[in-house]
């Protein structure tokens, strides 16, 4: 199994957000404290980057899966009696692993 390089850089940007935000919460705190006022701002723009990302990947994964639905839709359409077999199918596997629980 590969992994997405933009998966990796998404848990890699959630890393350094919460390296990130644990050094603002370990800080004084003081809002004069210079330190604090450079992590302070440091975290508001790790946050602001992940989220930047996180919008962008969520939207490569919506237009994947409505390119997945559009396939299979058209998959259907062309080969009904194959669509009802694996719906079938899977209905069956659906079930009875419903009906160990």
């Amino acid at each position: 199994m590969t992994t997405d390089p933009q998966e990796s850089r998404l848990d890699d940007d959630l890393a350094l957000l919460t390296k990130t935000l644990e050094d603002v919460l370990k800080s004084s705190g003081d809002p004069a404290d210079q330190k604090y006022i450079e992590l302070k701002a440091k975290a508001e723009k790790s946050l602001n980057d992940v989220k930047s990302r996180v919008s962008n990947a969520s939207d490569t994964y919506y237009y994947r899966a409505k390119q997945v639905a559009y396939r299979a839709d058209e998959y259907v359409h062309d080969k009904p009696w194959q669509g009802v077999g694996v719906g079938a199918a899977l209905g069956l596997v659906v079930g009875l692993l419903l009906a160990r629980r």
